[in-house]
């Protein structure tokens, strides 16, 4: 399974949310001048997560974005699936009942036993990320990173 980049960066966006101090934003332009990424397309992604209730958006001369909640509610399936939604990857169209190996249908009455396992990966995929919430990211990060992070974001004000 490939994600698409924006992924990665609303991942790594809502991560920088969860660092700053309460109450803080970030803009957009903030942070797509933290990540060098497009801030057109970075504002919109971010849009998605407030549209899903991961952030929330704050209007006004220091306005922005911040989470919508504590970062150990907020799991980093729910962020994903914001973006890309949840439905799997993989889609079975019967080839087995194709071509010249074609089973005939009545072989093939049963879910496609390969369908069956992707749908188990994606299952097993999800139940990890349902299992990983910010706060757990932000557990792993090195002790002087949050600091760095919010004195980086808040130089770009």
């Amino acid at each position: 399974m490939k994600l698409p980049a924006s992924t990665e960066w609303v991942l790594h966006c809502a991560t920088t949310l969860a660092q700053l101090d309460p109450g803080a934003t970030a803009s957009a332009a903030q942070l797509a001048d933290y990540f060098d990424v497009p801030a057109p397309y970075l504002a919109k992604q971010l849009q998605a997560l407030v549209k899903a209730g991961v952030l929330a958006a704050m209007t006004g001369p220091r306005g922005g974005f911040r989470l919508a909640r504590a970062a150990s509610d907020i799991t980093l399936l729910q962020i994903v699936e914001a973006i890309d939604g949840g439905s799997s990857p993989y889609e079975c169209r019967e080839i087995r009942q194709q071509g010249r190996g074609a089973l005939p249908p009545e072989d093939c009455q049963g879910v496609c036993i390969i369908a069956e396992k992707m749908a188990d990966a994606h299952r097993a995929w999800r139940s990890s990320l349902a299992g990983v919430t910010l706060a757990d990211i932000l557990d792993g990060l090195p002790e002087w990173a949050p600091a760095r992070t919010r004195s980086r974001i808040s130089a770009t004000r």
